[in-house]
């Protein structure tokens, strides 16, 4: 489903503050499954993330997605196959606009159109529909703009329309870390949901390592660029992955 092979990605090349992140990395990842990454901050997990939706560029390698290899495409490009949820609630909507706005560019996505006609009436029923699964009275606020919603609300819409088009590839960036871990709970119950739904592929970062391994089918750690561990979520158990985790550190710290 999606093939990375011989990827590399250096940041501040030529400097004394050079750092390679990527180095020949290879990784496949089965369709309409959810993988989960994890591991430390400067591991490459975001950067990763990054390169296959292009929001940044590998600096070699390939990316091939369903049989094309997209590492050449611009990212909104590839934006017609991928969809993506950040963890920032406000970076997968558009808060100045309304939420009936948002799912109508949602649903435009890979098409060409005008503000002027960005809205069809026969669609709006199918938006409803949607949103009543979120089950938290968006589907009465279709007029309201979405910067007056909650961050919850904001994620919860975000990942809908991450979604609605049945993506090739769904990307996951912490999604929930900026979430109460009530409204956390809540979000990772619905992303499970639309996944085992709508059979995506996933890729899906996370700090929380309880949530990698209830939520994904694998579990993928990496350090240094470097994938350290590569499991199925029910072969592997949240203390192994803190021994692990405290076993990097520590090797970090006699390593400086």
């Amino acid at each position: 489903m999606l093939k990375i092979s011989n990827l590399s990605k250096s940041f501040n090349k030529g400097t004394e503050n050079e750092a390679n992140i990527f180095q020949n990395f290879n990784l496949e990842i089965e369709a309409n499954k959810c993988t989960a990454i994890i591991g430390s901050n400067g591991c490459g997990k975001s950067t990763l993330l990054n390169m296959i939706g292009g929001s940044i560029d590998s600096d070699e390698g390939e990316i091939v997605l369903k049989g094309e290899n997209i590492a050449n495409l611009r990212e909104e490009k590839r934006a017609i196959h991928i969809g993506r949820v950040h963890q920032d609630p406000s970076m997968g909507v558009s808060p100045s606009l309304t939420i009936l706005e948002n799912m109508s560019l949602a649903d435009k996505k890979g098409e060409s159109f005008t503000l002027r006609r960005l809205i069809r009436k026969n669609r709006i029923a199918m938006y409803v529909e949607l949103l009543l699964t979120l089950d938290l009275g968006l589907e009465d606020k279709l007029n309201t703009k979405v910067k007056y919603l909650s961050g919850g609300q904001r994620q919860s819409l975000s990942l809908l329309m991450a979604t609605m088009k049945h993506p090739d590839l769904l990307l996951l960036d912490e999604h929930t870390a900026a979430l109460d871990p009530k409204t956390s709970l809540v979000i990772m119950k619905k992303t499970k949901a639309l996944i085992d739904k709508y059979k995506m592929t996933t890729i899906m970062i996370s700090h929380n390592m309880k949530d990698a391994i209830q939520y994904s089918d694998r579990i993928i750690m990496l350090d240094k660029g470097e994938i350290v561990l590569d499991k199925k979520s029910s072969e592997v158990t949240e203390g192994e992955l803190i021994e692990i985790y405290k076993a990097k550190l520590e090797q970090d710290y006699i390593s400086a």
